[in-house]
Order: C-alpha cells, then structure tokens, then sequence
C-alpha cells in the first residue's frame, strides 16, 4: 500500500489514527502494532511471516549478546551469528532471483522482493550490535521491540531509524493536537513532493529516456536525465518527509534523511545530505568497524572500497547498482585525496556545476536496467556519441512546455521556500493560518490528479 494512495489517505489511515488516539496510552504500541502488521499483510501477506521471523530472531539475539548476562567470548559468537544470520535472510529474498537467473547452474524459484526487507532486516541488525556495544538496554518486551522493527511509517523506504533514536518514546512518549497536526502538515508537504512533482517529473522522464528515439540528441539526454534526478529526489525525499510526518502524528521523532543534496558543492557533501540515515549507518556499523581513517591512507580507501561496494549492491542485485556504488567510491577517493582542497578555492557556481554533472552522470548508472544496453548509450549520447545533433525541434517543445515544471522544481529543492515563507507570513497567527490553508489545497490537489492519473510508482519499493 502506498502512502500515496487513496486506499490509504482515506481508509487506512483516518481508521488507524482514530483507532490509535481511542485507544489507552498503555496499549497504543499494541495498536501501532496491529496496524503495521495490517499494513504488511495488505501488500504481501505471506512476507508477514518472515518479518514475524526476523522480529523473533532478533528478538532472542538480543538477549544473546547482552554482556552483562554471558561471557564475552559467548556474545561475539552469538553476534556473529546475529549478522550472518540476517545478511544471509536479506542476500536470499533479495539477491538469489536475480543470480539464478543470470547463472545456467541456478533454478529461479520465483521469489518476489518483500516490501521493505532492506529496511527493517537493518533496523533489527542494529538493535542487536548496538545491545552487543551497551549501547542500548534489552527490549524486555516483545510488542515494544515488535512496534519498533514493524513501524509502518517508515516500514517501505525508512528513514532508516535506530533503536535508541526511538527505546525512550516506545516506552512513553506525548501526544497532543498541535504535534499532530505538525506531523499531518509535513505528511502532506511529502505527499505532494510524490504526487505533485516526482510523478509529473517521472512521466517527462520515461518519454525522454529512450536511447533509440527518432530524435536522439545530446540536449535531450541531459534534459532527460535532469528530469530522473527530480523524480527521484522528490520521490524519496516526499516519501522521507512522510514518514516523519506520520512518526510525529504517533509521539515519535525520527531522524532526518534529506537535507537539500541539490545544492551540494561535491559529491562528499551530497552524500552528506542525501539519504542521510542509510550513510550513517555504513558509517557506523562498517566503515568505523573496519578501522575507519585510523590505519593509513591504503586502509582508509580500501574501507571506503568496502562501504561503496555494499552501499551498491544494498539497492539491488542488479550490476548497474555495484557500478553506481564503485562509481562514487572513485569520485569520493580521488576528492578525499585532493580535489576538495582545489573546490574550497573555486567559484560555488562552478562547483555547483562540477557536482551536479557528477550527481547526473551518477543517476544514468543507477537508473539503468543494464550497464551495456543501458546505462553506456545513454551516457555516449550525453556526451555526443551516437547523437543525432546537440538540439533538436522536439528538445525545444518540451523545453518551453516544461519550464514552469523545472523551475518549480528547481525552486523547491532548495531552502529557499522555506525561508521565504518564514520572513512573509510574520507572526505565529499568520504563519499557523497560511499553513493551515496550503495543507487543505495540498490535499485537494494531490486527491484530484491521484484520481485523475493512474501513475504513481515508487522507485525504492525495489530496494
């Protein structure tokens, strides 16, 4: 079920919040419960009972790991046995079609992709290494740890969310209306990020990705690929906003996850600003385990080596996501090594530039279903291989046509909506009203081109 969807705007949810709300504080994460796991079983009903199964285990590894009740040598043997138990869950739903199908000796067994195993197998993994460092105290309770690894909010496509990031507000945690209805209001600033800007952008793109258009030029595939890069972004980033949106309507607050990767300088401040809570947790749970920057300048990149690799294959089996993973490691080294310290001294226009190629070049690797069909024509064609002309009579019509989209969107990846509206609308009266009225004609809008269009893909349900 999509958080963009009908079914949800105006079934699932208002149930779920009156529910919730009627029900006694003692027993809202019970409740929070049953309506994760409803909205699991919705879409995949039989992938319920492998999430039930990663609860468990993780569950029980818990207490397995926890020094203060065995020995030391007894809990990095059940650690050990926590990560390879869920890496090896997470490799066979998400990886085995996909080598099956690509290796004669492998018989595909037709499994789907569970909804959001990404997501929460991570989740679950961190509760047990953060337990195994005392970073956190046991989940004594199964419904909290449940409620925790199941949150439907942010169950599809994260944030990413800690177990300490959250232990304090599952155990107790305040509601109220105002907090409510800040959580409704940033719902719906995502909801139309999704339905407003990345389904349009997302349209643009599939019309304009074609390598072997009639009207091939090189201007067409920079334009098409400009409009990939807003379709993602405001497709994650409103899916990111709305799950911060429902945490807040439930007492929760969680942790940032897009902080305008657009106006980035570099690519190592992209990815500074960009999915903030998947870096932070190959930061943590990888990169500083393997040693970090603390061994030498050859350990140091063959750490990065790691982390890049696997944040490649995490979004998908296919060879284009390793590509795209080796591809930032080797912008990010060779700025690590020295091209930060040449950008520090450049014009921000020209770096502006200098990341925003690299950020598009990276877009056409990921978006890509191959590497040799896919991704290499169509980055020749950027670059004038194989190109009919630089600019066509089609780029111009769909140009003019899309301007105001462009700009809009362009507008409103930066900060500066924010800060416009904070300096005109003056006083808390005023801004609170302004508000109020923008959510109801967001809302209005969203419902009229939802039921109007049938188009409304997400692209991380893949991942």
């Amino acid at each position: 079920m999509l958080f963009s969807s009908l079914e949800f705007l105006y079934i699932f949810l208002p149930i779920t919040v009156s529910v919730y709300f009627l029900t006694p504080r003692k027993s809202k994460n019970t409740a929070l419960l049953v309506a994760s796991l409803l909205f699991y079983a919705v879409g995949e009903p039989i992938y319920l009972f492998l999430m039930l199964a990663v609860i468990g285990v993780n569950f029980l590894f818990g207490f397995l790991v926890d020094k203060e009740k065995h020995s030391l040598t007894f809990c990095k043997i059940a650690l050990t046995a926590a990560v390879s138990t869920n890496i090896l869950l997470l490799g066979f739903f998400k990886y085995y079609e996909p080598v099956a199908n690509a290796l004669p000796f492998l018989s595909p067994l037709g499994i789907a992709l569970p909804l959001g195993i990404s997501f929460y197998s991570f989740q679950a993994l961190s509760y047990v290494i953060d337990v195994y460092r005392g970073d956190v105290k046991i989940a004594h309770s199964i419904i909290k740890f449940s409620t925790y690894v199941s949150l439907f909010p942010q169950l599809v496509a994260g944030p990413i969310v800690r177990y300490r990031e959250v232990d304090e507000a599952l155990e107790s945690r305040a509601h109220s209306f105002s907090r409510a209805a800040d959580g409704a209001k940033r719902f719906l600033v995502g909801l139309s990020k999704k339905v407003l800007l990345a389904n349009t952008a997302g349209e643009m793109w599939e019309r304009m990705c074609l390598v072997g258009r009639e009207d091939n030029t090189v201007f067409g595939a920079w334009l098409g690929i400009v409009f990939f890069a807003f379709q993602i972004y405001f497709d994650f980033g409103g899916y990111s906003d709305m799950a911060i949106g429902l945490g807040k309507i439930f007492g929760f607050d969680f942790p940032e996850n897009f902080n305008y990767p657009y106006i980035s300088r570099s690519a190592t401040e992209f990815w500074r600003r960009w999915h903030i809570t998947l870096s932070s947790f190959f930061r943590e749970y990888v990169y500083i385990p393997l040693g970090g920057n603390r061994r030498g300048k050859l350990r140091t990149y063959l750490n990065l080596l790691a982390v890049w690799s696997l944040t490649g294959i995490w979004h998908g089996a296919s060879i284009n996501f390793l590509f795209w993973g080796l591809y930032y490691f080797l912008i990010l080294a060779i700025e690590k090594a020295f091209l930060l310290k040449v950008l520090e001294k450049i014009p921000r226009i020209i770096t502006h530039v200098y990341s925003t190629a690299i950020m598009l070049v990276g877009w056409v690797i990921f978006s890509a279903d191959t590497i040799e069909g896919g991704a290499i024509p169509y980055l020749s064609r950027m670059f004038g291989i194989g190109a009919t002309e630089f600019f066509g009579g089609s780029d111009a019509y769909e140009l003019i046509r899309n301007i105001p989209l462009l700009l809009i969107m362009i507008f409103a990846s930066t900060p500066l909506p924010k800060k416009i509206f904070e300096k005109i609308t003056g006083g808390e009266l005023s801004r609170t009203l302004t508000e109020n009225a923008l959510t109801a004609l967001a809302l209005l809008l969203c419902t009229a081109r939802l039921v109007a269009s049938g188009y409304n893909p997400f692209l991380y349900f893949r991942f």
